[in-house]
């Protein structure tokens, strides 16, 4: 296994006890634990391209783990009241949308790598969740909506539909051929 693949596993063990001291009220220890998975995605993805270490798993498993991170940050922010259900839903649907259009495209034999504004969104969308764990309550019941977490959500939401448009206008072709 390469290096690489084990920070992207990594990653992922790294969720379930973000989540867990996020919901004790452990928010400086949550913080940290959200700002080390997020920089293992900046370091395996140097790494695998770096070291030449890229492989099928880390393309399939690292974009994964970075959804899933992100997904679990945002349902904890809807559920403390810091972020509405809405947002997270179109953050949904972007992530299905592009997914799915890469399925099209994987059966017409073309593959869409990630693109410039995919990677902007992904490094946006942490650092606003982080910039939220930073403010964020100890406890559940003391969530009130506030102005960095309205800002947040709107540079996360900004960021994922400026990409997700971008993915579908550069790969239209896709479903002409569909």
């Amino acid at each position: 296994m390469t290096t690489a693949n084990k920070l992207t596993i990594f990653r992922v063990v790294l969720i379930p006890v973000f989540l867990v001291l996020a919901y004790t009220g452990h928010m400086r220890w949550a913080l940290a634990v959200f700002v080390i998975a997020s920089l293992t995605d900046m370091a395996d993805g140097y790494i695998a391209r770096h070291y030449n270490q890229i492989t099928d798993f880390g393309k399939f498993m690292d974009p994964l783990a970075d959804k899933v991170l992100v997904m679990a940050a945002m349902c904890y922010f809807v559920e403390i009241g810091r972020m509405p259900g809405w947002a997270l839903a179109t953050v949904l649907l972007r992530e299905f949308a592009v997914s799915g259009m890469r399925l099209i495209a994987v059966e017409q034999g073309r593959v869409i790598a990630a693109a410039r504004s995919g990677k902007v969104k992904t490094a946006a969308t942490m650092v606003c969740l982080c910039l939220m764990l930073l403010i964020a309550p100890p406890r559940l019941e003391d969530s009130a909506p506030d102005l960095i977490a309205q800002f947040s959500t709107l540079v996360i939401l900004v960021t994922t539909l400026w990409s997700g448009a971008e993915y579908f206008w550069k790969n239209r072709d896709v479903f002409r051929s569909a």
